[in-house]
């Protein structure tokens, strides 16, 4: 049984990351059919619940005010729009519905009061909430537990070094505080990052070392493959190669074995037989559904397809028990 430790030094990640392709792969596999659900995937759809005008300056977001993408400006949903979209990922197989809005930070006003009313009617229908909304104070992060969210995602992104070639507009530290205010709240952490903004092995290594020596591991670790969107800095940047994808899955399994590693943005570019790859090296979760905050994404139908073809089967929301601060489980303690 791989043994969970904080504290991993960049040589050692290093070492894993740069193993033999198959040895590598196959080390990860054990680790991941260590536990008994090894063949259950965790299914969640991600919605922009506001969309564009964001006042950041990340290099690959066509969500960003200053750069001239084709994306359309929406102001943020209405509960109810946001239940139907949740009926809908639920029908499809989808245990936990992510909400995210192009803002930097949270702001104590009347559209956070409504996302609070968002997570309150989502998760009445007994699935997992996560938001990802920008920075959080503690008391807002504990405004969205009391509400009954589940997670919160905040990417890293890349590594601290490679950050401000990526991002200006708000710090590495930045991202960090707002984790440990998650944590205070007593909600699971969703953060992991990008590859393919033109980082080095090592900028890869170093994201994995700070999310791996958290004193607690992110219960969710999402990787993206880059998708590059005209109009951004980093519309020209190739595509990911799928064994990279491959190699960061593997190596995020192996560093942190009890997290749920995310295969997340780029799946709509993967064939069948690369995402198989992906899940054999230890991926446990996927976003589902035809459009991930505003890029293309594999539609239900498909995915549902993939996973008979690979024996794979939707996990259960709340299999690890619902959050101690969440308004259901205080009704029914």
């Amino acid at each position: 049984m791989q043994t969970t430790r904080h504290d991993w030094t960049k040589e050692e990640i290093y070492e894993i990351y740069n193993r033999p392709f198959l040895d590598l792969v196959y080390e990860a596999a054990s680790i991941h059919r260590e536990n008994k659900d090894y063949n259950e995937v965790q299914v969640s759809s991600l919605i922009s619940i506001k969309t564009g005008g964001c006042a950041e300056d990340c290099s690959y977001c066509p969500q960003a005010a200053r750069y001239h993408t084709e994306l359309e400006v929406q102001p943020l949903m209405q509960v109810g729009q946001v239940v139907s979209a949740a009926v809908k990922a639920k029908e499809g197989g989808a245990s936990r519905l992510c909400m995210g809005a192009a803002w930097r930070e949270v702001r104590d006003n009347r559209d956070f009061d409504r996302v609070i009313e968002m997570v309150k009617a989502v998760n009445d229908m007994d699935m997992e909430v996560c938001c990802t909304l920008g920075m959080l104070t503690e008391n807002q992060a504990q405004r969205l537990a009391d509400a009954g969210l589940y997670a919160y995602n905040h990417n890293i992104d890349t590594s601290e070094d490679d950050y401000k070639r990526i991002i200006s507009t708000r710090t590495y530290d930045d991202r960090l505080n707002t984790i440990k205010n998650v944590r205070k709240a007593k909600l699971t952490v969703c953060s992991g990052g990008i590859i393919g903004l033109g980082e080095t092995v090592e900028d890869r290594v170093s994201m994995l070392q700070t999310l791996s020596n958290m004193e607690k591991h992110p219960e969710s670790v999402p990787v993206n493959a880059l998708v590059p969107v005209k109009g951004t800095p980093l519309e020209n940047q190739p595509r990911v190669p799928i064994w990279d994808m491959v190699r960061m899955i593997a190596t995020a399994r192996i560093v942190m074995p009890n997290s749920v590693v995310r295969l997340s943005a780029g799946r709509n570019e993967m064939s069948t037989l690369e995402q198989a790859f992906c899940f054999m090296a230890g991926a446990s979760s996927i976003f589902a559904g035809d459009k991930l905050l505003t890029t293309p994404n594999p539609a239900f139908v498909d995915d549902m397809a993939m996973f008979e073809l690979l024996g794979l089967k939707t996990r259960d929301a709340f299999k690890n028990g619902r959050p101690a601060n969440t308004r259901i489980a205080e009704e029914t303690v």
